[in-house]
């Protein structure tokens, strides 16, 4: 029988936010959350108990994408006021550590490596580590050897090696859904706005705003399964649209064992595929669609559409928000959140029993 998830905590806001934007994140050590609302305060709080830890300000400057670096006392995010530099801010003492200046226009991206101090990022002024001719969002896998960049303007998605990142990419994959052509034509180009790994390394994971997301071979390119059943954070958006942090593109993940995909919805409700019931995924026959997926389980989530899940694979929790902030354990992950690690490699995270 799957396990599935129950709500543990939820946490209210006094208003609601006046933001389509919100971004949160896990530190590596999994134990502290921190959720920011791009023009207000961000807020740090214990995911092991739900109690709130303290509350830090940029008021100036605004806080955009807040990654945390290897240091959990520490963490990189974009500005929204001001200007768009890119700061390093350290949570001990609350004050800023060093700039990364260069970026002319909003910050849509920003990724820390998963083994050094490097960091990927993208801007709307088509600038960032590689100065790209059009903005995109960026992603490493999990061995830091590998990231990619997904151009909207292209519809392709650049695989580069991170030791020669000034060479020209090792992969060029075209994202194209045949399926859209059947609905309209010309088809409705897609608008990428999240990329990630599997942990296995073998697929790559496509957010995008429209009502569907996807699954591509990171090694041969092929479109192998497009996710729908969900209501899209931003369906409506014009013609040959780029990315912007106004859309979606924090609220679609993979589970930590790379068996399921997790994702919000403009309903406020949480949409889960199950990826791994369907054994090897395969590309399409030629003239075919990639399989459509149909979630194997939805949760009811928050009032207003959900634009932001992290998981936190050591005590198998799931982190969600909107309107308002929500930790969630699986059916049988309780007693290790309150009790011993029995799961320290977070291997699993639905488990079959």
């Amino acid at each position: 029988m799957q396990s599935t998830f129950l709500p543990q905590i939820q946490i209210t806001e006094n208003q609601r936010l006046r933001s389509k934007s919100l971004a949160c994140l896990l530190t590596t050590e999994e134990k502290r959350w921190s959720r920011q609302e791009e023009t207000k305060p961000f807020r740090l709080y214990n995911i092991k108990s739900g109690k709130y830890v303290k509350t830090f300000f940029s008021k100036k400057y605004g806080v955009d994408l807040p990654r945390f670096t290897h240091r959990n006392t520490t963490i990189i995010y974009a500005s929204t006021k001001e200007d768009d530099t890119i700061r390093y801010h350290s949570l001990h003492d609350n004050k800023y550590l060093q700039y990364f200046r260069g970026h002319k226009k909003r910050v849509i991206s920003l990724e820390v490596s998963p083994t050094d101090d490097g960091f990927i990022s993208s801007s709307l002024d088509n600038t960032g580590l590689l100065n790209l001719p059009y903005s995109g969002v960026a992603a490493y896998d999990t061995s830091g050897v590998v990231f990619a960049v997904a151009l909207n303007h292209y519809s392709k998605i650049l695989l580069y090696d991170t030791a020669n990142f000034d060479k020209e990419p090792f992969q060029t994959i075209s994202v194209e859904d045949t399926a859209l052509s059947k609905i309209s034509f010309p088809p409705r180009p897609l608008v990428m706005t999240s990329l990630e790994f599997s942990t296995n390394g073998k697929w790559l994971l496509v957010g995008t705003s429209g009502g569907a997301h996807y699954i591509m071979d990171a090694y041969e390119g092929h479109m192998l399964a497009r996710l729908t059943g969900h209501r899209p954070l931003d369906p409506r958006q014009p013609l040959g649209a780029q990315a912007t942090r106004l859309m979606s593109g924090e609220e679609v993940c993979w589970t930590p064992d790379s068996k399921f995909v997790l994702s919000g919805s403009e309903d406020g409700k949480i949409y889960i595929w199950d990826i791994g019931a369907r054994g090897e995924l395969q590309p399409p026959k030629p003239g075919r669609d990639a399989d459509a997926f149909q979630p194997s389980q939805v949760l009811e989530g928050h009032v207003g559409p959900t634009r932001c899940l992290r998981f936190n694979p050591r005590f198998s929790m799931l982190a969600t928000a909107s309107n308002d902030l929500a930790f969630w354990l699986t059916d049988n992950a309780s007693a290790d959140v309150d009790g011993k690690d029995t799961d320290k490699d977070g291997d699993s995270f639905m488990a079959s029993h």
